[in-house]
């Protein structure tokens, strides 16, 4: 093992742990309301988690820092990106029934708690096990489409209690089944995504539409999948 094979590792971890300044970043555009910002910063947030672990194996950072747990680190930068920050915003967005958005935006923060610290959080197929902590996605939408808050505090507290439930869901870039579809489906879901924050504070409803495609498609093809193991 040579110092470039440790530099690189140790880079690829600082790429993970970059993710905190950009929790932080978010933070504050949104005590400041500054949205479409905050939804910028959310954004970068997923592509570094969605490529540091490409990079992770590259580096094969387990091999080279054994004593240092990566893993650990992803989960303390995902919960701050998945659930405070978009707890956050249901707040200071004004996205929740007014007199029970403080007690409905604790839910997330306590059931993803627990969500992130089953020991099964992702399965040995590379699954998540119960609600998957997207907390960011449901913020992103309940903002865009300015759904009812009476609605957006329901799905809240559905949400929290579904990451107690055992349901198998999609892991989107490890998947074994049907990897090529979705990653390509969600691909052109972020670019839509993209185009939405770009179009802020009014895009175009044709696109917003058209980009529910994927996360509905990630919902069935989650539940064909598991209802076909419990059958089999």
């Amino acid at each position: 093992m040579n110092d470039r094979s440790i530099v690189f590792a140790w880079l690829v971890h600082l790429y993970t742990a970059i993710g905190a300044v950009i929790a932080f970043a978010t933070i504050l555009q949104i005590q400041q309301r500054n949205f479409q910002a905050a939804f910028w910063l959310m954004s970068l947030a997923v592509a570094i988690d969605a490529t540091d672990g490409t990079l992770a194996r590259a580096a094969r950072v387990n091999e080279v820092i054994p004593w240092f747990d990566g893993d650990r680190l992803e989960d303390v930068i995902d919960y701050a990106n998945y659930v405070i920050v978009p707890c956050l915003l249901l707040l200071y967005a004004g996205l929740l029934p007014p007199q029970d958005a403080a007690w409905i935006a604790v839910l997330p923060l306590i059931a993803s708690a627990y969500g992130f610290c089953q020991k099964e959080a992702k399965t040995g197929d590379h699954f998540f096990l119960g609600f998957p902590s997207y907390w960011n996605i449901f913020a992103f939408y309940f903002f865009v489409l300015q759904t009812p808050r009476w609605v957006n505090g329901f799905a809240i507290i559905i949400l929290s209690i579904l990451v107690f439930v055992p349901i198998r869901y999609l892991y989107p870039s490890r998947s074994p089944v049907y990897r090529s579809i979705t990653n390509g489906i969600g691909g052109v879901w972020a670019i839509l995504i993209l185009w939405i924050i770009y179009s802020l504070p009014e895009p175009p409803r044709y696109i917003v539409f058209a980009s529910l495609i994927f996360p509905i498609y990630y919902v069935v093809l989650s539940f064909w999948l598991e209802g076909r193991r419990l059958r089999s």
